[in-house]
């Protein structure tokens, strides 16, 4: 249903002044105003998603620029104010992209400086994006800026030789010749290339710098990915151990006994006698002290079911970096048979990190990894026991077996996606949740049929993630977006509704609120959505946003038709704004609404009585006044309406707004032609503007409708007033104003 298009220019202006004044908490509430009079406005939703930029609700502010693209696809506006908010608050994959569709949406309206400048900020926050640098080189060819689309080819030749593609960077240095052929940064790349080493182009100048090729640098030794040993990084390090422990030993000349000890603890250890290399370990330790032989020590001691004897050993080789990942891995399971499950998911989770931190050294910010592992540990904080070694016994899990590795990647994918979508506590459902490692992996492939719109088959994995763990409510999330996206719009509705009670049941009011929240952006007309937010707020006391509520819930109704039951929503609405103190103008919200539904209803007693309390609480009230003076004259009650005219004139005379007086007036006046007090005060203001003609005009007609009514006294005044004014045809005014006796 359109909106009122007064109360929303309004409500813009309003806006604009706070925003003017940054006044931004009031500009929210003006251009918020704006949206629910007119829910497809672009324009009302740009400025309300940079008010609330402005004081801080970043949140929010992404949801109403995306809902600013949706009504809005061309304007690039929304989606670079988008990209700002994801990179500010840190999503920069995200952001990255979005920077891309902006790019894509100026250069659809062939505003390429804008296009280029998009693009340089998405390669800032990603670099290595092959396809965004070639656009940029082609781009600054083309508008002659060679020295740009020259660093833009290298960029892009060190892009591919990092992804393996010697022939394609050889190419990339190829076209950057092709713009100067003595550029020193070029050969020098062009020689990297062809003698295996690495390009690495520095700086914003362009210098480009070569070294050793990835292959011949250092690394701590791994194992590829398909080949992980079955005991995880404790295993790796265990066999990285006796290579160094042996190395130490032959390469210092250590052929005394303690060295003796370690070779021969170190082949007892190769045979699978444990108790036997644990002997021999023991003895050379205290004489050989090193990080390797420490960590082969505890890990057997552990392997032996000695965990109390292997924590002291593990202790000091967690500072040996080649061997970090795994005495870090080993100690948490030493804590977890210990049943310290608190310090044993500390560690376990530290050697997550140290591990993944290896295994994706393509990613271009290892802080990601870090921030993401410590949200983890603080997610798990304050948790009880039970769910502790729940967790620890996944992490255990996950660890260990041939296709470790994997998963790990796997899981980190997860936790990513879990905190981004449902916070910490969403975490500690998935990994608490029977069977999670099968469940990970079923939500993984829901995630990755649904991105490639196998809608059915994301379907049928949820029922099969639902049958491994039923309590798991991101699953029951997932099937209701998939209904949503195959058209079952209630289904899916009435199945967020039930996670949200769910969440609400657990006391997890927050992520039952956002659920609610969400549903009601994607259906604002639902009506049983709308009682459960209400009702969860009303459960936490959070009184303002339940007043918001029970305004949309009677809006909601007001659209569907129900007007009775609009009505009574909005009487409720209005007994619990004045319970909170609620300020005047949302007092007055709620009763212009009850006043709208009595005139649609055409009792007009009731409306009457409304605008007239409305006038009480907020005495400058425009539509109010205006509401009061159509009703009279609906009733044939000119006087009443007379008084209320003057009423609002007067608060127009107070303000020094003319033109409004005007405006009222001559509007009034076409409504009600026949109303003599109503030409006389537009008469009486044209002659105060010097409007002479126009108060000509009306003054005689005024005359005549006197006239008609008999009014001969009052005629006769009104034709003097004509006569002062000298208009045309003078001498006629004054043989009438003889023939009247005047």
């Amino acid at each position: 249903m359109p909106g009122n298009r007064e109360a929303y220019e309004q409500a813009m202006n309003a806006g604009h002044n706070a925003a003017w004044d940054k006044e931004w908490s009031l500009a929210v509430a003006a251009y918020g105003q704006a949206v629910k009079e007119f829910p497809d406005d672009a324009e009302a939703h740009i400025h309300l998603g940079l008010a609330l930029l402005e004081i801080g609700r970043l949140d929010d502010a992404l949801k109403v620029y995306t809902r600013a693209h949706q009504i809005a696809p061309e304007d690039p506006i929304p989606l670079e104010k988008s990209a700002d908010i994801l990179e500010r608050v840190g999503r920069l994959k995200e952001a990255s992209q979005q920077y891309i569709n902006v790019a894509e949406v100026y250069l659809a309206q062939r505003d390429l400086d804008k296009a280029i400048n998009n693009w340089e900020r998405a390669t800032r926050l990603t670099p290595g994006l092959v396809a965004i640098h070639a656009k940029l080189a082609q781009a600054h060819e083309r508008l002659g800026n060679k020295p740009r689309a020259l660093r833009q080819y290298l960029l892009l030749a060190q892009a591919f030789q990092r992804l393996g593609e010697s022939e394609k960077a050889g190419k990339a240095v190829q076209r950057a010749l092709k713009l100067d052929g003595k550029n020193v940064a070029a050969l020098n790349a062009l020689r990297a290339i062809e003698s295996g080493a690495e390009v690495n182009v520095a700086g914003d100048t362009g210098e480009l710098t070569a070294r050793p090729a990835p292959s011949s640098a250092p690394k701590p030794s791994r194992l590829p990915v398909g080949e992980a040993d079955p005991l995880g990084p404790m295993g790796e390090a265990m066999t990285d151990a006796l290579g160094l422990l042996a190395s130490y030993v032959m390469e210092g000349g250590m052929l005394d006994a303690a060295g003796g000890d370690a070779l021969q603890g170190m082949e007892f250890q190769r045979q699978g006698l444990h108790d036997r290399a644990i002997e021999a370990y023991r003895r050379a330790e205290s004489r050989l002290n090193h990080p390797a032989l420490k960590l082969n020590l505890g890990a057997l001691l552990l392997l032996t079911n000695k965990p109390n004897d292997a924590l002291k050993p593990l202790g000091e080789a967690v500072g040996h970096p080649q061997l970090s990942a795994g005495a870090l891995h080993a100690l948490g399971k030493v804590y977890y048979t210990l049943g310290k499950h608190k310090q044993a998911s500390r560690y376990l989770i530290q050697s997550l990190q140290a591990v993944d931190t290896v295994l994706t050294m393509d990613i271009d910010d290892p802080e990601d990894l870090a921030t993401l592992y410590d949200r983890l540990l603080t997610a798990l904080e304050g948790r009880s026991e039970e769910a502790m070694e729940a967790i620890n016994n996944r992490f255990v899990n996950l660890l260990e077996g041939k296709d470790w590795k994997q998963r790990i990647a796997e899981t980190r994918r997860q936790l990513e996606e879990t905190l981004r979508d449902e916070g910490e506590q969403g975490i500690v459902d998935i990994l608490v949740a029977a069977r999670s490692d099968k469940l990970t992996q079923s939500v993984s492939l829901i995630d990755r049929f649904m991105r490639q719109n196998l809608l059915t088959l994301a379907m049928d994995e949820a029922h099969r993630a639902i049958e491994v763990s039923p309590t798991y409510l991101p699953v029951h999330i997932r099937m209701a977006e998939i209904m949503m996206r195959e058209g079952r719009v209630r289904q899916a509705i009435n199945k967020y509704n039930v996670v949200a009670k769910t969440y609400m049941a657990r006391r997890e009011n927050d992520r039952a609120a956002s659920i609610l929240s969400e549903v009601l952006e994607m259906a604002p007309l639902d009506v049983s959505v709308r009682e459960s937010l209400i009702e969860l707020l009303e459960s936490e006391n959070r009184w303002d946003e339940a007043l918001d509520q029970y305004i949309d819930l009677a809006d909601t109704y007001h659209q569907l038709g129900n007007f009775d039951m609009a009505r009574d929503i909005f009487i409720e609405a209005e007994k619990l704004a004045n319970k909170v103190g609620a300020s005047p103008e949302r007092t007055v919200r709620i009763k212009h609404r009850v006043a709208d539904i009595d005139q649609m209803r055409l009792d007009m007693r009731k409306a009457q009585r409304t605008y007239e309390e409305i006038i009480q609480i907020m005495p400058t009230d425009e539509r109010a006044h205006r509401m009061l003076i159509d009703i009279h004259y609906r009733q044939g009650n000119q006087v009443e309406a007379l008084k209320k005219l003057d009423a609002l004139l007067g608060i127009y005379a107070k303000s020094k707004q003319v033109n409004k007086i005007t405006q009222l007036l001559e509007e009034q006046v076409a409504m009600y032609p026949n109303d003599t007090g109503l030409r006389s005060r537009l008469a009486a203001i044209y002659r105060q503007m010097g409007r002479k003609e126009d108060a000509i005009k009306q003054l005689d007609a005024l005359g005549e409708l006197q006239l008609e009514a008999g009014l001969h006294q009052d005629a006769i005044n009104t034709i003097r007033q004509i006569v002062q004014l000298n208009p045309p045809g003078l001498e006629d005014y004054k043989r009438l104003l003889t023939q009247l006796g005047g």
